[in-house]
């Protein structure tokens, strides 16, 4: 009795850095002996992909995971969206980690034996599904876990809540979703979060590497749609009528000079892009309007008002030049990624301690979006890239995420569970109370 009494005030008498110290070499030993799991359960969700909002089946594997691990869970949020609550049994902030479940409509063409054959309609047209952006490898991480904090549960300082998020991705016109949408659905409140870590798996960054940046990471994204309309005539007399298509073809080229002209390149990026333009059905007929969907990319908030006012005035000036119209609306909105500098300083140590510190670096703005963004605009968040290309791969022509031949190297999945789970520790250590 007297031996067992020694044992336990020992045992409590562990400063709260040794004690992590001890848990997060645990966390090697179950993260590497997960990684199977971590592995078959990415690939069913890989043949298994899901659209935005509509990640039914996706959504009751994870739920059912959670509450098997003894977590306090709540669905339907934002639709379909997931959230587990793991109260650690020592007082201590509340850690957020996230990840999408929404797939893409894309037509897979990886030769992989689990690839997706599924299709779905999606704004009107019959479309393929794919995980082509690497959601379900993030799921498949986060469920990993949840399962290896869980079984710390009482020696943990602190509450962790695993956010599973819907419709990352963007939403056809008319619905609401992903993370703007969990947050104002309360998913930070109750109990409220202190921090938010959240990782995104690369194809053309090396598997077992992780990159980051402090403050803007990732662009702010605003997409419009441009409507021109001019006066139809007879292919074969232009003169009698406007032609919406000329002016389009003049206003996309105009467009140009915004980004080239106008924005200060040595301190920010800034994209304009047009990626959709329809107009007319028959060769020998100038149709009456053009319609065109773009996207603007950009890091400050100046930047982003000189994009949207440059864009609409271009538009607007170019076709009035014409004898036309055109008409700009703004579309979907996601804020600047922006990895609070702060927090970034403070965690890089342990990104560096769990892949090592060569393998660890710091890159330059990544003009891709992300709606992590909104979860970082109410509370302090670190969002870093994990790599997933496979050892002696070409980053100049691997297949990018969001390409139908997307490829990710599931050895690489071990070191996306161990970082997420150091960095809650860790943080938990910093502000245990």
């Amino acid at each position: 009795m007297k031996k067992l009494c020694l044992l336990l005030f020992c045992t409590l008498s562990i400063p709260a850095f040794a004690q992590t110290t001890l848990l997060k070499k645990e966390v090697i030993r179950k993260a590497d002996s997960l990684e199977n799991q971590v592995i078959s359960w990415r690939r069913d969700f890989h043949e298994h992909p899901e659209l935005g909002n509509n990640e039914v089946r996706t959504a009751e594997i994870i739920a059912k995971h959670l509450r098997a691990l003894g977590l306090e869970v709540k669905t339907g949020i934002a639709t379909t969206g997931v959230v587990g609550i793991l109260r650690g049994g020592k007082p201590g902030p509340v850690v957020a980690l996230r990840s999408e479940m929404d797939a893409l409509p894309v037509t897979e063409r990886t030769p992989v034996a689990f690839a997706s054959t599924a299709k779905t309609t999606y704004m009107g047209q019959t479309v393929g599904v794919m995980h082509a952006c690497g959601h379900d490898s993030h799921m498949a991480m986060l469920m990993a876990v949840a399962e290896i904090l869980a079984s710390m549960k009482s020696q943990l300082h602190g509450t962790v809540k695993f956010i599973f998020q819907p419709a990352e991705e963007g939403l056809a016109p008319g619905e609401v979703g992903g993370a703007e949408e969990m947050v104002k659905e309360g998913v930070l409140e109750n109990p409220k979060v202190d921090v938010i870590f959240g990782q995104h798996i690369i194809s053309y960054i090396p598997t077992g590497t992780i990159v980051y940046r402090p403050g803007g990471e990732m662009a702010g994204v605003n997409g419009f749609h441009m409507v021109v309309k001019g006066k139809s005539s007879h292919g074969a007399m232009p003169w009698m009528g406007t032609d919406p298509i000329v002016i389009s073809a003049q206003i996309i080229n105009n467009l140009q000079t915004i980004v080239s002209r106008n924005i200060n390149l040595t301190e920010n990026p800034a994209v304009v892009t047009v990626g959709a333009i329809k107009g007319g059905n028959r060769g020998n007929i100038i149709p009456d309007s053009v319609e065109m969907d773009g996207t603007l990319r950009s890091f400050t908030d100046a930047d982003k008002k000189l994009l949207w006012d440059k864009v609409n005035e271009i538009a607007t000036k170019t076709a009035e030049m014409q004898g036309a119209t055109a008409k700009v609306t703004m579309g979907n909105n996601y804020p600047v990624t922006y990895n609070d500098p702060a927090l970034t300083a403070k965690m890089a140590a342990t990104l560096q301690q769990t892949a090592g510190a060569a393998n660890v670096s710091t890159g330059p703005p990544v003009t891709g979006a992300e709606d992590f963004s909104f979860y970082q605009q109410k509370v302090p968040g670190l969002f870093f890239f994990l790599g997933g290309m496979p050892k002696g791969g070409d980053p100049k022509t691997t297949p990018a995420n969001h390409s139908p031949d997307f490829f990710i190297d599931e050895s690489g999945f071990a070191l996306g569970v161990k970082a997420l789970c150091n960095l809650t520790l860790d943080y938990m250590d910093m502000h245990s109370k």
